[in-house]
């Protein structure tokens, strides 16, 4: 635990935080307890790993530091969301800690919390709108995008057919990252896109979108998906085809893309340091209730990590440490 510690504190000075930030994380620890205050949790599905990751996590440092928590879980239904902030002002919740389910939808009802003086911290997807959130944690989409595509350039010899999965198109990740992807790979003319289509995050959607994709184009070469759930329904669609040798790049650093890494099924992931941003929120949610104090900047990025065969040994539950993990 204490090694574990080391590196996520090692990472945070590397991420170039801004300086308040770093303060109220390293200060948290000396501020008074809880006291069985609720926090609400809101996430997507946990059928998702990584949001079932960035939840668990939120949730233990809430309760570490002395709260109740709730967690619940939206689908990406913005009326589902309504009903669970609802919920949260209801029971007067100290706080809330939120991966939204939509850029534009999110906005009514995190306003209506701060009506009712319940600040929301944001994280993992932003909201088009500044002033409404107490503050977004969100990790650099563009530049995460971008890791993934060098690589995937790299892999694929700068030339090829491939094949791009777009994520949710409600989501404003799924846009940028798609940015990025194509902002490196249409500087190799080489490379030619065959299919983009949205598989909306979904492992069994992708799988379904790539079976309909390869009928009509086998001679794919390459896969990049907006996301891990995405790339591994690609893999397996590949796999049953007998397709073993296209190219396949997820992001978000899931677990179980990690472990496909391993079995030589995708061959890179970008690792989303939610584990960071998770307990941030958390630590900020903590600050603000005991002091009334929000960070000076409201949206906060946070770089990823390229996750390979090369170093996905050192790679455990979201974190990528220095040394390899037995």
């Amino acid at each position: 635990m204490k090694r574990k510690l080391l590196i996520i504190l090692s990472l945070l000075m590397v991420l170039v935080l801004s300086a308040v930030i770093t303060t109220a994380q390293d200060s948290v620890e000396d501020l008074p307890m809880g006291n069985g205050e609720l926090i609400v949790i809101i996430t997507p599905s946990h059928d998702n790993p990584f949001f079932q990751a960035e939840a668990d996590i939120a949730q233990a440092r809430a309760e570490a530091l002395g709260y109740t928590t709730l967690v619940l879980v939206h689908d990406d239904d913005p009326n589902l969301q309504d009903q669970h902030f609802d919920v949260a002002i209801s029971q007067n919740a100290a706080a809330i800690i939120l991966d939204n389910a939509g850029a534009d939808a999110s906005i009514a009802p995190i306003q209506r919390a701060k009506d009712a003086g319940i600040p929301t911290f944001l994280i993992d997807r932003e909201i088009n709108e500044t002033g409404v959130a107490a503050s977004q944690l969100v990790s650099n989409n563009y530049s995460c995008a971008v890791q993934g595509a060098e690589y995937f350039v790299e892999q694929m010899g700068e030339q090829g057919q491939y094949v791009e999965l777009l994520g949710r198109e409600t989501d404003t990740n799924a846009g940028v990252r798609s940015q990025g992807y194509n902002d490196v790979i249409g500087d190799f003319p080489d490379l030619e896109l065959d299919a983009v289509q949205t598989a909306n995050w979904s492992q069994p959607e992708a799988f379904e979108v790539m079976e309909t994709i390869i009928q009509g184009n086998p001679d794919i070469q390459g896969v990049i998906s907006g996301n891990d759930t995405m790339a591994l329904g690609a893999v397996a669609a590949l796999e049953a085809a007998g397709m073993n040798d296209v190219i396949v790049v997820g992001l978000d650093g899931s677990p179980d893309a990690v472990e496909s890494i391993r079995q030589g099924g995708m061959d890179a992931t970008v690792l989303q340091p939610l584990a960071i941003f998770s307990e941030l929120a958390v630590d900020q949610a903590h600050q603000y209730i005991q002091t009334g104090e929000l960070p000076q900047e409201e949206k906060q990025s946070i770089d990823c990590l390229l996750i390979t065969p090369e170093n996905a040994d050192r790679y455990e539950s979201f974190v990528l440490y220095d040394e390899p993990v037995e």
